[in-house]
């Protein structure tokens, strides 16, 4: 038999008869059906991934933020960010799909919000499933975003990015206060970029 039959036949959870007689062997049944879902699960499952590249006001590029879905509902969010404004400003998921750069990006809508709280991760009514902590930008104009959370999913439900009219990443002027609504005092939209699926 080729190498290559053989690799591929011990992926496969196969279930052996139980000789043993009577109700003992029950229990050795369910641990091989539930052994062999949990196999099925961690090689058959791979994690969504999605991105969002930020542009300005006048169309330049400003980063990539990479979204990956992890284990147990969270969402990994990771990025650099570079020609911004140092200081700390405000970050979130909008509730539209749209960056349009000439109306201030309007067009991305209000915070990403199904679940109708208040904005803000210090707020005790809050916060908005798009709610993130705030990206700080160093003197060169840098920033590292890295943080998760587990209020948004990249897969079906009232929580998903990708709803009928999708969702955008939106940077705004100044720092977010995480306690006022709508936006935490966090000003002016001066990046956008649409959340994207990757389908590869």
């Amino acid at each position: 038999m080729p190498r290559h039959a053989r690799s591929s036949r011990r992926e496969v959870c196969s279930l052996r008869p139980v000789r043993r007689r009577g109700l003992r062997s029950l229990p050795l049944l369910a641990i091989a059906l539930v052994a062999c879902q949990t196999a099925a699960s961690s090689s058959g499952g791979a994690a969504r991934h999605a991105s969002a590249t930020l542009a300005d006001a006048g169309g330049r590029d400003v980063g990539t933020v990479q979204l990956v879905e992890q284990p147990a509902g969270r969402v990994a969010l990771t990025g650099t960010l570079h020609d911004l404004p140092p200081g700390s400003h405000g970050i979130h998921f909008h509730a539209v799909g749209q960056c349009d750069g000439a109306a201030a990006f309007a067009s991305a809508g209000a915070h990403f919000n199904p679940g109708a709280r208040k904005h803000g991760l210090d707020s005790p009514e809050g916060p908005h499933a798009g709610d993130l902590p705030m990206v700080v930008v160093a003197a060169d104009g840098r920033a590292t975003l890295n943080t998760t959370t587990d209020r948004v999913t990249l897969g079906d439900g009232p929580t998903s990015l990708f709803d009928a009219d999708g969702s955008a990443l939106v940077l705004h002027a100044a720092a977010d206060d995480q306690r006022t609504d709508p936006s935490g005092n966090s000003g002016a939209r001066i990046a956008c970029g649409v959340v994207k699926l990757d389908t590869r």
